[in-house]
């Protein structure tokens, strides 16, 4: 599943980091905090591999 915006993107990204155990789930804030414990690994993977060139920078 792709991202829809490059606030998801980014947001996925962190809370991969936080999964991985590359950054600390403390540190995270809002949407990318509970994207850890709601999303596997794998789903989080997808929505941060998605490229940002067309991507709106906020889903309307």
């Amino acid at each position: 599943m792709p991202a829809k915006s490059k606030a998801q993107q980014k947001a996925a990204g962190a809370a991969l980091a936080a999964k991985r155990g590359e950054a600390e789930k403390q540190d995270l804030k809002g949407a990318s905090r509970q994207m850890v414990d709601s999303m596997s690994e794998k789903e989080l993977e997808d929505l941060a591999a998605t490229k940002r060139k067309n991507l709106p920078e906020k889903k309307d």
